[in-house]
């Protein structure tokens, strides 16, 4: 007889993580778990089982991005990766069930609110409550403000004092909401506010309610047994690694004669650190010909600043220069994060 998930998540063995199933958050879900060195290998184009290679604990289930966060919430999933702007309007105790283990780096959209271009005045959220409570005294009834997001805006409306408004679920295209009379502001999502503009709608200056993104997200309510531990650390350690070593550079620097005739480590090295968020991972002293070598790891945006630094320095020599698939530490922070919700 077929197990349902609560019988999955008592088994121990099993680590259930939860993956979009379409579309361009499936296709990039794939391609940053396979260039982590974590290949997800689903059961036909279309099915809804997979597994995680090299880790046999792991299932993968292919779920819509909306149910990633219901089973996130209900702790049938251990792990899923969704919206953030999901995850925070469909699960009311979020703080205390979901824990954002790391973003992803795709799927960026900002829930922001939106007005008519007409309402000149209306430039801040301040603004917006007071048109709304002259809107009321007026008409005698609250400005409507069309959303799917009613627990984002409900709070955010708050924190701003925009008492006076009455939110309206919508079900279709929400930036139409004011043009065709259906409500008179809107809260939607937008990546890059072209849709807004063509339906002569704008974004107050402090309009933005969230700065969304793909989340790989935990959930604090699965059943964490010792091995959905382990496969916890063999994903995470392999996903940071992946993630720090495309933010760096590799360089090595060799000693030249003049350096060697000083016979001693220059306090240059642990300015070149200091000046280009650079760490000194290998030390190579006298080991070759060419004398002494430094190994020093840094952010790919300091690279060329780094270079300028190197070119016609008289204590040191270029030496190879590479880009890394991936670099392992002593400490995995991101695991530690996860493990210090879990206890």
């Amino acid at each position: 007889m077929p197990t349902d998930r609560k019988d999955e998540l008592q088994d121990p063995k099993t680590f259930i993580l939860a993956v979009p199933s379409k579309g361009r958050l499936e296709e990039k879900s794939a391609e940053i778990f396979s260039k982590a060195g974590l290949p997800l290998l689903r059961e036909g184009a279309r099915g809804y089982q997979g597994e995680m290679a090299g880790n046999g604990s792991v299932k993968v289930e292919y779920v819509s991005a909306g149910d990633i966060a219901a089973r996130l919430a209900e702790g049938s999933a251990h792990m899923g990766i969704t919206g953030e702007d999901l995850l925070r309007e469909e699960i009311a105790d979020f703080n205390s069930t979901i824990h954002l283990v790391s973003p992803l780096g795709f799927g960026q959209a900002n829930v922001v609110v939106a007005i008519p271009d007409g309402w000149v005045d209306v430039t801040t959220m301040n603004d917006l409550a007071d048109v709304a409570a002259e809107f009321r005294a007026r008409h005698g009834r609250r400005l409507r403000v069309a959303t799917k997001y009613t627990h984002l805006t409900t709070d955010f409306f708050a924190r701003h004092g925009a008492d006076d408004c009455e939110l309206v679920q919508s079900f279709g295209a929400t930036e139409g909401a004011p043009s065709s009379g259906a409500a008179e502001a809107i809260v939607d999502i937008t990546s890059t506010g072209a849709t807004l503009a063509a339906n002569n709608l704008r974004i107050p200056n402090n309009g933005i309610i969230l700065k969304s993104e793909a989340q790989l997200a935990a959930s604090l309510k699965a059943n964490w047994s010792d091995k959905a531990r382990v496969a916890a650390k063999f994903i995470l350690t392999r996903l940071e690694a992946y993630q720090i070593a495309k933010k760096q550079i590799k360089v090595c620097l060799r000693s030249t004669p003049n350096m060697r005739a000083a016979n001693m480590r220059p306090p240059e090295i642990e300015q070149l650190q200091s000046n280009y968020g650079a760490k000194l991972v290998d030390i190579s002293t006298g080991a070759t010909a060419q004398g002494s070598s430094y190994t020093f790891i840094l952010p790919v945006n300091k690279q060329a600043a780094f270079m300028d630094d190197m070119i016609g320095n008289q204590l040191f020599a270029i030496g190879e220069v590479s880009k890394p698939d991936f670099l392992y530490f002593q400490r995995c922070e991101m695991l530690e994060r996860l493990l210090g919700r879990l206890i």
